[in-house]
């Protein structure tokens, strides 16, 4: 991926440089400092990745992740990064489908009975459907691996599949919601 090095430069030019590339390309950015120098980009960025060091812990306080070595990083990256981004796609995905299923029960139960507004459910179902019937498939999604560390690490190609945004978009979207509809 395209990287930009900023290295003898002021805070404030750091911040500008990554605030210009959000501006100019559009792309999510993340920025990796190790110093109370490095703050403003950090903060700067969409995602933020402190290193503790022999410079103190500013970078590593301000950051949204804080490791201790740069060598870290790639780890944070391509392997907690990816498994994030599924899991966060599938447990949106989800939560939709659940919504969809409670949703299109009650519209088909009112227009059977007329459209007269009678909830078919009572709070205690529905707290119970939210709760326990749908907690099992959420631990599932929440501890699901496709790859394991060694090869998502080895083969750092994988992460561009992420880019594409395959796993969270609209034929997906369309595809949970068919299986609730169904």
């Amino acid at each position: 991926a395209p990287a930009v090095v900023c290295c003898r430069c002021s805070p404030t030019q750091k911040a500008l440089v990554v605030q210009l590339i959000r501006a100019i390309t559009g792309a999510r950015t993340c920025a990796i400092g190790d110093g109370g120098n490095d703050v403003s980009m950090i903060q700067a960025a969409n995602v933020g990745i402190g290193i503790e060091g022999k410079e103190g812990k500013q970078a590593s306080l301000a950051s949204d992740f804080s490791v201790t070595q740069f060598s870290h990083a790639t780890r944070l990256l391509f392997w907690h990064g990816r498994n994030s981004y599924n899991r966060s796609a599938r447990m949106a995905q989800f939560v939709i489908h659940r919504g969809l299923i409670i949703a299109i029960i009650q519209a088909v139960s009112s227009a059977l009975f007329h459209f007269a507004a009678l909830p078919i459910y009572t709070g205690w179902l529905i707290v119970g459907y939210a709760t326990l019937y749908t907690m099992f498939p959420v631990f599932t999604l929440v501890l699901d691996l496709d790859v394991r560390d060694d090869i998502a690490l080895a083969y750092p190609e994988l992460y561009a599949d992420l880019l594409k945004g395959r796993t969270l978009s609209m034929k997906t979207f369309l595809l949970w919601v068919m299986i609730s509809v169904y």
